[in-house]
């Protein structure tokens, strides 16, 4: 209560304030003329970063649904921030995601409410209009409620709800507009091809051409994954489950649009030839993908996971030659183990040939990845974002390349041993650091056997923010 009665003092002294300022204009009898209407380009993208805050208006959780929360992240610039006018006539436009293909709107008039995406239509609560501010800002204003577009209770945390309020010109209902581009904009595409530790041993093709089936519910998943045969499995909606799904060789397992898997994961357990794409995880019991007991060729690209219970991804007993590429990973402790085991030498030694790149790191705690007995095992282009526990690690004798990273807000990015681990083997270089440590190295690695394009590290953060997750690709 205390902080609703502070908050409202507040808009009642800013709007006092403009008041004041209105009279001692009028008082010495000074004629400013009106600002002009701010004009936009709507062939071109935008990112709305808020003047009080410094935040960019964001599609939370880069949520396609209706009812999609949008908050306020730091800027990115990935599609889920980038925003184009669609002008409805009379001054008025919608604000539509670029990421989502949804339309920035408001439930109903009330100050406070939060602000969501829904599907394109008539409605005026998608309408907004932009006035002028100071410093070049706008503030857009609710054709339905004639409420401004603000940041709710001048937060400057990541997540703070972007709502409406009655219009007072306070900072944190001014946003730049930031214009990206045109219909093209200036950011690399994400890569859609296989490359690394996956090409190898034969390459890796999925189902191939085999039949498409398409799912919908746990059962039919389940019995999908098992099947024997090669199949290429389209996965639709939000699946439910628990436990693992044992997938057989030669499947590729491929998101629909906003396809989530809740509670349950993947695992492959002495079979081949399996690609995983544009899947979002969830809450999963164990891991949300198991690769073990000498499972090969492997491809995991371009899913998104969070909140589960173990990791996200683990390789281990002997398995070979598997890349892990584009996925992001958030709200998440344990990501990536590879190796299971000190005491697993014998079936992990010469194997366990890995590569890692164009992973988004988002404040994932430990395990990106934590890496036992392989060699060489090559992480390059990968985005660590305040990563607070460590970034990887190399342990038990492994050989680990860490090549081109860019590390953010990560106090330790990479070092020697862990826990009761021994040290393993580990070459750095051409890495990009920002408030960041200088890690530890140590040894030499293997070379690397196929060919790769290394990205300049300083670019990897744009790069990979802008592509890496379930979402971003169309399969």
């Amino acid at each position: 209560m205390l902080a609703i009665v502070k908050r409202r003092l507040t808009r009642r002294l800013a709007a006092l304030a403009a008041a004041a300022v209105a009279l001692s204009a009028a008082l010495v009898a000074v004629t400013v003329a009106p600002a002009s209407a701010a004009t936009v380009d709507t062939s071109a993208y935008y990112v709305f970063v808020n003047r009080n805050s410094g935040k960019a208006m964001d599609l939370w959780n880069w949520s396609i649904a209706d009812g999609g929360e949008i908050r306020q992240f730091s800027r990115l610039d990935g599609n889920n921030q980038q925003f184009q006018f669609v002008d409805v006539g009379n001054g008025y436009y919608q604000l539509r995601n670029r990421h989502s293909g949804k339309v920035v709107t408001v439930p109903n008039s009330n100050d406070g409410v939060q602000v969501t995406q829904v599907t394109a239509s008539s409605d005026t609560k998608q309408h907004w209009t932009l006035k002028d501010s100071a410093d070049g800002d706008v503030r857009f204003i609710n054709r339905h409620s004639k409420k401004a577009l603000e940041v709710w209770q001048w937060s400057t945390a990541d997540g703070g709800i972007v709502s409406q309020y009655a219009d007072l010109d306070g900072t944190n209902q001014r946003w730049q507009l930031i214009r990206l581009g045109g219909t093209t904009p200036p950011t690399n595409p994400p890569q859609t091809g296989l490359v690394g530790w996956a090409t190898q041993n034969g390459g890796t093709s999925g189902g191939g051409n085999a039949g498409t089936t398409t799912v919908t519910t746990a059962s039919a998943l389940t019995s999908a994954l098992g099947s024997s045969s090669a199949a290429v499995i389209r996965v639709s909606g939000t699946i439910n489950c628990s436990g693992m799904l044992r997938v057989r060789s030669n499947k590729t397992i491929l998101g629909n649009a906003g396809a989530t898997i809740v509670g349950c994961g993947f695992t492959i357990n002495g079979d081949r030839n399996v690609i995983i794409r544009n899947l979002t995880f969830r809450n999963w019991d164990d891991d949300a993908i198991n690769v073990e007991q000498s499972a090969t060729n492997i491809w995991i690209d371009h899913n998104t996971f969070s909140n589960g219970y173990d990791g996200a991804v683990d390789i281990k007993r002997g398995s070979d030659f598997v890349t892990v590429s584009w996925n992001r990973v958030f709200s998440h402790d344990k990501t990536m183990l590879l190796g299971h085991s000190d005491d697993n030498a014998s079936q992990d030694v010469g194997r366990l040939r890995v590569t890692y790149h164009h992973n988004w790191f988002d404040g994932s705690n430990q395990r990106n990845p934590r890496v036992r007995f392989g060699n060489p095992v090559h992480v390059y282009n990968n985005y660590y974002g305040n990563v607070r526990g460590y970034g990887v690690a190399s342990t038990m004798n492994a050989g680990v390349l860490v090549e081109g990273n860019y590390f953010e807000n990560t106090p330790d990015p990479y070092h020697l041993g862990e826990a009761s681990s021994g040290p393993g083997s580990l070459v750095a270089r051409n890495n990009h650091f920002v408030n960041s440590g200088g890690g530890q190295t140590g040894g030499s690695v293997a070379g690397i056997p196929y060919p790769y394009t290394l990205d300049t590290a300083s670019n990897v953060k744009s790069i990979v923010t802008g592509g890496a997750g379930a979402g971003r690709i169309s399969v």
